[in-house]
């Protein structure tokens, strides 16, 4: 049994319909199936990946850490696996002009001691100098480029939520930053932001 609501001008539209239990189970089971066959084909995709050939690596080659030039092998510390994450930098721009998607990945790494006691050492490696380098919701991520329901809140632009000024209004302006950063000890508006160092 479908039920709407009293007042149907305060319902929002697109909303899916409200239904009892047994109907809601009915749409939940079908949904089910189509979950676990995505999950056993990205188990399959996971496995395949497992199956790829190797590339032999120069471990001797350095990469610079606070310590200074080490070679990569020694990234491994002594462990049998090595978890890498590519932090892309955009040579010359200040820190508040760097990858928004790095930076709050970066930002949400407290340590890597879950990994280590399974064996597997994390770093972040970037182009960037070292000193330089410090949708599950029912809207989902409310980006435009989302297959909503017709009279959902209409989405904004990818990553909306990725850079803000000082103030938290979300913007990709010369005030932007992104929002990780603004939540560092100290952190405070600057003259020049983003990526082109442009001015206020």
């Amino acid at each position: 049994m479908t039920t709407t609501p009293d007042d149907p001008t305060t319902a929002l539209p697109g909303r899916p319909p409200v239904v009892d239990l047994a109907t809601w189970q009915t749409a939940r089971d079908e949904l089910l199936v189509r979950e676990k066959a995505h999950t056993r084909e990205g188990d399959a995709l996971a496995a395949a990946r497992r199956r790829l050939p190797m590339v032999e690596l120069d471990g001797t080659v350095e990469v610079v850490g606070p310590d200074g030039p080490v070679p990569f092998l020694d990234l491994f510390q002594g462990r049998d696996e090595l978890v890498v994450y590519k932090h892309m930098w955009y040579d010359g721009a200040p820190h508040q002009g760097q990858c928004e998607g790095c930076t709050t990945t970066a930002w949400h790494l407290k340590d890597a001691v879950y990994l280590n006691a399974r064996g597997v050492s994390f770093a972040i490696l970037t182009t960037g100098r070292w000193d330089e380098v410090v949708d599950m919701t029912p809207y989902g991520r409310g980006e435009a480029w989302e297959d909503n329901p017709e009279g959902w809140p209409e989405g904004r632009s990818s990553c909306w939520f990725w850079r803000s000024d000082a103030d938290g209004n979300a913007t990709w302006g010369p005030t932007s930053r992104p929002v990780p950063q603004w939540t560092r000890h100290g952190a405070t508006p600057v003259e020049s932001l983003g990526r082109h160092g442009h001015r206020r």
